[in-house]
């Protein structure tokens, strides 16, 4: 078994702020007074371009950055003076499996990062056993690292994560790099955590297709703020009343309308799929009229939902959108 049951609240972030000092002197505001609560068990996406403020937050809850106001709770344990208890509720996988050692074999590291995280050797052998049987990495492990597939890599990077049973994981670009299988093998595993074992998982990625298979839940960021906060199938939605495709036998013989330039027109074994934004049930009913009175035989309507990476660009963009009208009228 990988690790225990538990419930409530794993992470709560309380008026968080971290504020750096600039080589001309003046202050960078990187993580500007938020408040978040992750639920444990909970599979959380964690998002943000570049220079977000998503790293520097997941860098306070590690201990690795100290804030500059705010608090950071985990399993209830305060980062700031409950440094040790707290450490002990998290493990952190990092991007290119930079926690584990390449010359070591998978044993060895597991022994060693048991050690680090002042597990017994007894409980780091049964634990260890028992995460690369779980793994289906037992086999392997009197194997060297470095010889091993990224995939492979990356369980054990998981593995020597979990060694100290810890409640909650923190995962960077889990699957960055995997091929195919690999990504599947690591997506089902990560699933497992969080529902057999109740392991709290924060995922930080820039592939937001995985990001929307994985999470229940996901936190967008943007210069240091929280932009949204909600259920996966809630954002979603925000942008997706209106998205259809339209399928069609044949080829497409066109229309006039101005609304017909954002959309995707392709054509594929004898058919041609229309998929964009209609902005209403009229319009939609408008152009099945049209294509109707042009010979055209309709095949299906279907309403579409946007995936995440349009939904998270058209959040960006609103609000840098904002941001570039707020300094214009402020220099106005």
């Amino acid at each position: 078994m990988i690790g225990k049951n538990v419930t409530g609240m794993a992470v709560e972030i309380n008026n968080l702020s971290k504020s750096f000092k600039k080589s001309s002197g003046t202050q960078f505001i990187a993580v500007d007074n938020i408040n978040l609560g992750v639920h444990k068990g909970e599979i959380f996406g964690f998002l943000g371009s570049n220079g977000a403020g998503k790293t520097t937050t997941i860098k306070m809850m590690c201990g690795l950055v100290t804030p500059t106001t705010g608090q950071i709770l985990l399993n209830g344990c305060d980062v700031g003076l409950e440094h040790g208890e707290a450490m002990r509720q998290i493990g952190v996988v990092l991007e290119g499996t930079r926690n584990i050692y390449w010359p070591l074999t998978a044993w060895q590291n597991i022994m060693y990062f048991g050690n680090l995280k002042g597990c017994s050797r007894k409980d780091s052998k049964e634990r260890g056993e028992a995460l690369l049987k779980e793994l289906e990495l037992w086999d392997r492990r009197n194997d060297i690292i470095r010889n091993f597939s990224r995939g492979m890599q990356q369980r054990i990077a998981i593995a020597c994560a979990l060694i100290a049973d810890p409640s909650i994981l923190i995962l960077d670009e889990p699957t960055l790099g995997l091929d195919v299988e690999a990504t599947q093998i690591m997506k089902a595993l990560l699933k497992r955590l969080a529902q057999d074992y109740k392991k709290t998982i924060i995922i930080t990625s820039h592939q937001l297709d995985v990001v929307q298979e994985l999470c229940e839940r996901v936190v967008i960021m943007h210069k240091g703020k929280i932009i949204a906060d909600k259920n996966l199938n809630e954002l979603l939605m925000l942008f997706g009343q209106n998205y259809y495709q339209i399928k069609i036998k044949g080829t497409f013989n066109g229309f006039r309308d101005d609304e017909l330039k954002n959309f995707i027109i392709k054509e594929e074994e004898g058919t041609t799929l229309l998929t964009g934004l209609i902005e209403s049930q009229t319009k939609l009913y408008s152009w099945l009229d049209k294509i109707r009175e042009q010979g055209m035989a309709l095949i299906s309507v279907s309403p579409l939902e946007p995936d995440l990476e349009e939904v998270f660009l058209k959040l960006v963009k609103n609000e840098r959108e904002n941001d570039n009208r707020e300094n214009i009228k402020n220099y106005a």
